[in-house]
């Protein structure tokens, strides 16, 4: 994937400093919130923990909290850079930690190298934390460090650049041996790179069954055998073997499995094809393999092959272990994370990976068959169904070996994880995926903009969509080579030069001759109108749907395109969607852009149109027709205007979930209708809130983005018989990427549907 360093730098300094920040969990509004937090109520909580240390969990977030602790001397693939050069990484992990198990981390960096510093730093922070998860700190100190702490301290310790590639590529071993039909205790493995995770995975494939005379580890100088001084440790000589083999292409004669921990390129094609039969390489040098992976397979067509990347089968992903393994040790607060516990996710893993993989799996994957196999032996990092199963595995494992002071029932505990995480999160996923499945043109107006240019390079790298600027060709060729940005996959149309200019003004003229236009006035419409050119492209066929917006206010873009595109069948109004995001719950609120004062038949055909939208994102509708009463509590035309938009779409669309009028609380908040409105037909609360006006719903999705914290997404454009979608203006680039993959899904329907009609119409 191409990153430039400007986008990595904007990305970690802008729009604050960090990825992270420190969220409050409870109300401090009010001289009461504060007295409460602090001074004088926080002196109960303090005085029960003193009586009851154990209440310390109960009070204080330290169940949910771990510490990530590194000293910067060996980070990623950069080494020794310090304590503070590594902090992004460790906030990164942090991200992590919190995106994939809702574990809250601070990341500690302590300038030390010295060992003896870094244990009691960690021991003295022991009453703050619910775990210490060690990251980048380099062999062989990084042992001492981890040992002296699991014996000393009574939280779970874990250092994740030994342990957790062991775990990750385990389940991967265990898998790809099954494929190939060979025994765990026959293999014969080489593992390449004599560090902490070389270690640690030697170790844990023993304990999965591997002869540890099967193994033979390889470091710069060649094999550890038995006898060699250059470079050995007490680690080191742990695995020297009694062997003539000397060099890692000895080695590779004949092994039936090579692990790579070391560098890019150190396996040659001879090395692999000297291997035994149905050859498994866990290359996981990152971000270059020991192999690449074009290369292997094309050396050997019968190489089970992983690799630390995301872009080839079968990732060896640390991200796979370490939020799972803390989340199941919190919550039975383990007092470590032992080798049965690490067992434990390692089957957990391999076991996910025969199940049959749901839809919403594949979808997230672009559709990929995702079926056991050489191309897939261990789960996909956003396989939700990791959490469940790993962290349920780690916990049990815990009581089983009596190292959990807070036992759980599996079955709740597996329904509590399940709830944890929510669906909200993965929604903007979900429609990129759909995307993904079957890209669409999407053309952009506002082509000269860097922005665009970015979503642009982005849309393509991900397959989501296939880009078709408009603008001058020289001039956003110069600002994409400025910018190192990418313009593979892209279309430029130069609104000069294009070469069906004048098919386009005739079109356009013809169209809308008798509506003030001329032959002059469409010329110059459509050279110098970009959004009226956008639009024409996707009329005359040759773009499946506009995005626009960035730059110019609402109506100068929505205004083109309603000139030329016409209304989808059996509509009569356009309306606009925003689609927001909260941690647990998603909302689509109509109409937030385009109709100042809807009539109860416009308020109708907006509810069914936002209904269909949600189901367009997988979301089953629960349509809540908003006003300042709640069923008739009050006599007023503007309540009489919502409740008969209700009774015409329940006339319409009898199997649809919807009422109203009410209030926007009631609407959100199921108590309140199931004691007070018992009879009303929406149950569960409303994700579809259908505003009486403009105002009210403009008002209310800036609210919520802004104050409430949810993901706005949109506006998401309804009513057009070809995809039109509007950006905020000064939209960030992901803003445009996840619009864009709407408009994509938005093509790809109305184009079902287009197919669907004459052979609906032939069955007549």
């Amino acid at each position: 994937m191409n990153i430039s360093k400007k986008e990595a730098l904007d990305y970690h300094s802008s729009p604050v400093h960090g990825k992270i920040e420190v969220v409050s969990t409870k109300p401090c509004f009010t001289q009461r919130d504060l007295s409460l937090a602090y001074t004088p109520g926080v002196a109960d909580p303090c005085l029960e923990i003193e009586k009851r240390p154990e209440d310390v969990y109960k009070y204080t977030s330290k169940g949910n909290l771990v510490a990530v602790i590194s000293n910067g001397t060996a980070v990623l693939g950069l080494g020794n850079i310090g304590a503070a050069a590594g902090k992004p990484v460790m906030e990164g992990k942090g991200i992590l930690f919190k995106r994939f198990a809702d574990i809250d981390v601070f990341d500690l960096e302590l300038a030390s190298e010295k060992p003896e510093e870094i244990i009691r730093a960690c021991q003295l922070m022991e009453p703050t934390f619910g775990g210490i998860n060690l990251e980048d700190i380099k062999a062989p100190e990084c042992f001492e460090i981890e040992e002296t702490l699991k014996k000393t301290m009574k939280i779970p310790v874990f250092h994740d650049d030994q342990h957790g590639t062991a775990i990750i590529s385990g389940a991967g071993l265990i898998n790809a041996l099954e494929v190939v039909g060979k025994d765990i205790s026959k293999a014969r493995l080489v593992v390449n790179g004599a560090g902490a995770a070389g270690f640690s995975c030697a170790d844990h494939y023993v304990r999965l069954g591997v002869k540890r005379e099967n193994i033979l580890m390889c470091d710069t100088k060649g094999v550890l055998y038995k006898g060699r001084t250059a470079g050995m440790n007490k680690y080191k000589e742990k695995f020297a073997v009694d062997t003539p083999l000397r060099t890692l292409a000895e080695a590779m004669k004949g092994a039936d499995v090579f692990i790579g921990l070391s560098v890019a390129d150190v396996v040659t094609p001879e090395m692999l094809k000297s291997m035994a039969r149905d050859p498994i390489v866990f290359a996981m040098a990152n971000p270059n393999p020991e192999i690449k992976y074009e290369l292997a397979v094309a050396t050997r067509s019968d190489l089970i092959m992983a690799t630390g990347r995301s872009d080839y089968p079968n990732q060896i992903n640390n991200v796979l272990g370490f939020p799972f393994i803390f989340r199941g040790a919190l919550d039975v607060r383990a007092t470590q994370i032992n080798d049965e516990m690490k067992l434990a996710a390692t089957y957990a893993l391999a076991k996910l990976a025969k199940e049959d993989v749901p839809d919403s799996v594949r979808k997230v994957y672009g559709g990929q068959k995702l079926q056991f196999g050489r191309e897939y032996i261990i789960p996909k990092p956003f396989d939700s169904r990791v959490l469940i199963w790993e962290a349920s595995a780690v916990a049990e494992a815990a009581m089983k070996t009596g190292v959990a002071q807070r036992p759980v029932n599996l079955e709740e505990y597996k329904l509590q994880l399940e709830k944890r995480l929510g669906r909200a999160r993965e929604i903007i996923r979900t429609v990129i995926a759909k995307a993904q499945r079957e890209p669409k043109r999407i053309v952009f107006p506002e082509g000269e903009e860097e922005k665009i240019l970015r979503a642009a390079q982005e849309l393509v790298e991900e397959g989501i969509a296939k880009p078709i600027l408009l603008g001058i060709e020289t001039k956003i060729r110069a600002l994409a080579a400025a910018q190192a940005l990418s313009l593979d996959g892209v279309t430029i149309v130069d609104p000069w030069t294009f070469p069906k200019r004048a098919a386009y003004v005739a079109e356009y003229f013809r169209m809308r001759a008798r509506k003030g236009a001329t032959q002059h006035r469409s010329e110059e419409i459509m050279t110098g109108n970009r959004n009226a050119l956008g639009a024409m492209m996707v009329h005359m066929g040759d773009a499946d749907a506009l995005v626009s917006g960035l730059t110019d206010h609402y109506p100068q873009t929505i205004r083109p395109a309603l000139r030329v595109i016409k209304m989808q069948e059996g509509l009569n109004k356009v309306a606009g969607l925003y689609m927001l995001v909260m941690k647990k719950e998603v909302y689509f609120l109509a109409d937030t852009t385009v109709n100042i004062d809807p009539s109860a038949e416009d308020l109708a055909e907006i509810a069914l149109m936002a209904a269909a939208t949600a189901r367009r994102f997988d979301i089953e509708p629960r349509v809540a027709m908003l006003s300042f009463s709640n069923f008739g509590s009050t006599a007023h035309p503007l309540v009489s205007k919502v409740s008969r938009a209700v009774e015409i779409v329940k006339a319409k669309a009898p199997g649809l979930m919807i009422d109203g009028e009410m209030q926007a609380d009631t609407a959100v908040v199921p108590e309140i209708i199931e004691t007070t409105y018992p009879f009303s037909s929406l149950k569960g609360g409303a994700n579809v809130l259908i505003f009486p006006n403009l105002e009210a719903g403009n008002i209310a999705y800036k609210l919520m983005s802004r104050l409430g914290g949810a993901t706005a997404i949109g506006p998401i454009l309804m009513g057009l018989s070809q995809p039109v979608h509007v950006l905020q203006r000064a939209a960030e680039v992901a803003d445009i990427v996840n619009i864009s993959a709407i408009a994509v899904v938005d093509a790809q329907e109305k184009a079902k549907a287009h197919a669907e009609k004459p052979r609906a119409a032939a069955a007549v």
